[in-house]
């Protein structure tokens, strides 16, 4: 590597590591939030329906707000936008501290929260996700991508047990820790200083600007594949909504097994990213992209069939970890593709996608199941993974053929 040369290690970019701080004490607050919340509404409730409208209270602001949302994103500063964003998490997190004081008669304030939760998730994730590329060079872009995706799993793994240790201290205690968390999230974006990224007018206005993203998507092969990639892959093989039948009627597992299965994804997920953040994917990634989904739906028929624990366990880390190849591909070539200009746009719709193909998903999974067992359910799911990921490789043959991780000349 020459002097002139950019770097290729995410963390040689300073303001990238008081982003990526930010991010990991984001991930951990929002998975310990998330699991305190389930326990609290049950507790409260005794009904698992307020279970489905505690995802649907986040949910929906993401969902209606997509438009102003990107908007924002593209119009304003993006630091400062998650500056305000983790502000406002940070300010419900210490709404549920105070709620938790109190004598809790009533479940609604919770959904008040979580209702401004949801807001803060639909301005502060496309502004997060659009600011990346603004801090690292095209070439340290994939290596900051599988950092990004590590937190994230690191989270998903450890935090929800975290979250159900503390919560056995006291509701107080898990919203106070994620009120803390978030507060250090907010001084590492703040001594982030100056981020360039383009500058569009805030003058501009009218439906035609703020469609802008889906515009964007639809003009180009590469981002509407990889983004409908995503959206019917994870809708057809989701398979998490249907883990504790799995442990308790067909693996015979108790707790700590149902913990093993869930789990296992993130566990398949870390080692393959750790290994991305080294070596990276440098030729063919259209064609890898295609085959990690294909085995992701393959994995998930052996694990609906299986009826020994180790071979599910050892098939959900091997769906991690096809799918954490499948997402570092996917996010490279989008926000490489992608234009400063319409990036948070953009990004606020790959935001809905993401988490509607994440809730129709399990509830796709649930629906199917009732109506004919659990076992046809998931396998039905992998092998429409499978049909999806050949299909999309014949109808997008720019996002099949792409060799390297670069952007639009």
């Amino acid at each position: 590597m020459t002097r002139n040369t950019p770097s290729t290690n995410a963390f040689h970019y300073p303001a990238y590591v008081k982003y990526f701080i930010s991010r990991v004490g984001h991930s951990f607050a929002l998975q310990i939030v998330s699991t305190a919340i389930g326990w609290q509404v049950y507790a409260i409730t005794h009904q698992a329906i307020y279970l489905a409208y505690v995802g649907l209270a986040v949910f929906l602001p993401v969902l209606l707000l997509v438009f102003p949302s990107g908007y924002v994103a593209d119009h304003y500063n993006r630091r400062w936008v998650s500056v305000a964003c983790f502000a406002l998490e940070a300010a419900s997190a210490l709404g549920l501290v105070i709620f938790s004081m109190g004598t809790q008669a009533q479940v609604w304030p919770v959904f008040v929260y979580l209702s401004l939760l949801g807001v803060a998730s639909a301005f502060g994730n496309p502004a997060a996700s659009a600011i990346v590329p603004n801090l690292l060079s095209k070439e340290a872009l994939p290596h900051g991508i599988s950092l990004n995706s590590i937190a994230w799993q690191t989270s998903s793994i450890t935090g929800p047990v975290i979250g159900g240790l503390l919560y056995g201290l006291g509701a107080v205690v898990p919203y106070a820790l994620s009120m803390v968390l978030l507060g250090v999230g907010v001084i590492a974006l703040i001594s982030m200083g100056h981020v360039d990224q383009h500058k569009n007018e805030q003058s501009e206005g009218g439906l035609s600007t703020m469609l802008a993203g889906f515009s964007f998507i639809l003009s180009e092969p590469i981002v509407l594949g990889a983004i409908s990639l995503d959206l019917f892959a994870v809708l057809l093989g989701g398979a998490v909504a249907l883990m504790p039948i799995y442990a308790s009627d067909i693996l015979h597992l108790d707790s700590v097994g149902l913990g093993l299965l869930r789990s296992a994804p993130g566990v398949g997920a870390i080692v393959v990213g750790l290994w991305l953040s080294k070596f990276g994917i440098k030729d063919h990634v259209g064609k890898i992209l295609f085959v990690a989904v294909g085995l992701s739906g393959l994995v998930i028929v052996v694990f609906g069939y299986s009826i020994w624990p180790w071979l599910s366990i050892v098939a959900l880390m091997l769906y991690g970890a096809f799918d954490m190849i499948s997402v570092y591909l996917r996010e490279t070539l989008m926000q490489l593709w992608i234009p400063d200009a319409v990036r948070g746009r953009v990004n606020a719709v790959n935001n809905v996608f993401i988490g509607a193909s994440n809730q129709l998903g399990e509830a796709r999974a649930g629906f199917v199941a009732a109506a004919i067992g659990a076992v046809p359910a998931v396998v039905i799911g992998g092998v429409g993974t499978m049909i999806v990921a050949g299909a999309w490789s014949y109808m997008f043959p720019k996002l099949r053929d792409a060799r390297k991780l670069t952007g639009a000349s």
